[in-house]
């Protein structure tokens, strides 16, 4: 499976102004784990935390290191981190080390770690519960996962307790839900192994490292370092990405730059806007949009991406993605749904009404809110598409959706995947 990119859905175009580079609170903990006592040394994780630790202090962050950590010492500065994430606007939690899945949940392990029967999965650390820390931020939350190394000490508790009770160990780390306002970025996809590398850092951390600090909005920032890796490792390692994060937010400033206008014309550079035609390709999905990239930009970064989507939608293991030739909606659909979004003004709501014969109206209030827009959707056997006419002239969007139950509509979009709440009780809107 691709990489999730779960932005909740937005129907207008985005246009917040960022709020000041550096003008909040921000708190970091990065732990390396690499000097196992009963598993093979890794090398690279204590270059690979102190290295991030440096990176995210230049970006304003007051980051909590721990390197080497036993069961007691990583309890212990889990609830340093936890107690100051309480009053921070922006909490990032970093690891590289030795990590599994045990039916489903994703376990980091302390450098004393033994693994002799399920029971010892107590004396590692829960990443839930590290994700429940990093939700009481106030703006923005992010998980890296640079864990999903050939781990023997999961190898040595399949051999102990035998292949029943061991159906629930995964390769790999299992997917998690992204919450609101969060972005979970792993070192490679739910259920595959990462590569150590053979420099100072993991090839994940070397992406990350070369541009966690760009002048950029957060999700670019992520898709970079997710392209990068897909880029250098000739595409072995595909990092997954999850985002939640509606808006717009800059880690370390929103680039700005002057010119002086030439004595001749400068040079046109041929990739300038393949990133933006790239997020537009991926949110269609087809393999016209993936054979359009690459007639348009064939020697830019996402040329390999492009090449990689391509071969999957034509191969006959993998489904073709259908978009509905005709207005139709989903009876399911049909009424009046909000999101609350959160962003840098503060948290605004979005109400998007969807009727019965294929046309919809979005309007928002609040903080940051944006203009109204209406037009014509198709929603239908699990993928949308929609087109405005009125608000936002020639704006065009699709996915996928799917209801986790008659009231939560989850939709994927240009921006990703979100959350969607009815609040007319069923009743269709007129």
């Amino acid at each position: 499976m691709h990489w999730s990119r779960t932005l909740a859905v937005c129907l207008a175009l985005w246009s917040l102004t960022p709020a000041a580079a550096l003008a909040d609170t921000r708190v970091a903990l990065v732990i390396g784990n690499g000097a196992y006592a009963h598993a093979p040394h890794l090398p690279n994780p204590t270059h690979d935390a102190a290295d991030v630790a440096a990176a995210l202090k230049r970006t304003g962050f007051d980051t909590i290191l721990g390197t080497d950590l036993d069961k007691a010492g990583m309890d212990a500065i889990a609830i340093r981190f936890a107690r100051a994430a309480r009053t921070a606007d922006v909490a990032v939690f970093y690891y590289s080390g030795h990590a599994m899945q045990y039916a489903d949940v994703n376990y980091l392990f302390p450098i004393d770690a033994t693994l002799s029967d399920e029971a010892d999965l107590r004396r590692m650390s829960r990443v839930d519960e590290i994700l429940a820390d990093l939700q009481q931020a106030k703006n923005l939350r992010i998980l890296v996962l640079d864990s999903c190394r050939d781990n023997p000490l999961a190898d040595e508790l399949k051999r102990s307790i035998g292949p029943s009770r061991s159906a629930g160990i995964g390769r790999g780390l299992a997917r998690m839900a992204s919450p609101d306002g969060a972005i979970i970025s792993y070192s490679t996809q739910a259920g595959r192994t990462a590569a150590d590398g053979d420099g100072r850092n993991s090839p994940y951390t070397t992406a990350f490292l070369r541009h966690i600090e760009d002048k950029d909005e957060i999700a670019t920032v992520f898709h970079r370092i997710s392209a990068d890796v897909f880029e250098t490792s000739k595409g072995k390692q595909v990092p997954e990405l999850s985002l939640s994060f509606f808006g717009e937010f800059y880690l370390n400033g929103k680039l700005q730059i002057t010119v002086n206008p030439p004595p001749t014309p400068a040079p046109t550079d041929p990739c300038a806007s393949a990133e933006s035609h790239w997020k537009s390709a991926e949110a269609i999905g087809t393999a016209a949009a993936f054979e359009d990239h690459l007639a348009r930009f064939a020697n830019c970064i996402y040329a390999a991406l492009a090449k990689a989507r391509l071969a999957a939608l034509t191969s006959p293991a993998e489904p073709v993605v259908r978009i509905p030739p005709a207005i139709v909606v989903d009876s399911a659909a049909v009424g009046t749904w909000e999101a609350k979004v959160p962003n840098n003004r503060g948290v605004a709501r979005w109400v998007w009404d969807i009727l019965p014969g294929g046309t919809y109206r979005f309007h928002s209030e609040g903080p940051g809110a944006v203009g109204p827009h209406e037009g014509t959707v198709n929603v239908t056997d699990g993928h949308w598409t929609l087109r405005a006419t009125h608000g936002l002239p020639d704006w065009v969007d699709g996915g996928s959706y799917e209801f986790r139950d008659p009231n939560t509509l989850e939709m994927t979009g240009w921006l990703g995947t979100g959350i969607w709440r009815r609040v007319d009780g069923g009743k269709v809107p007129r």
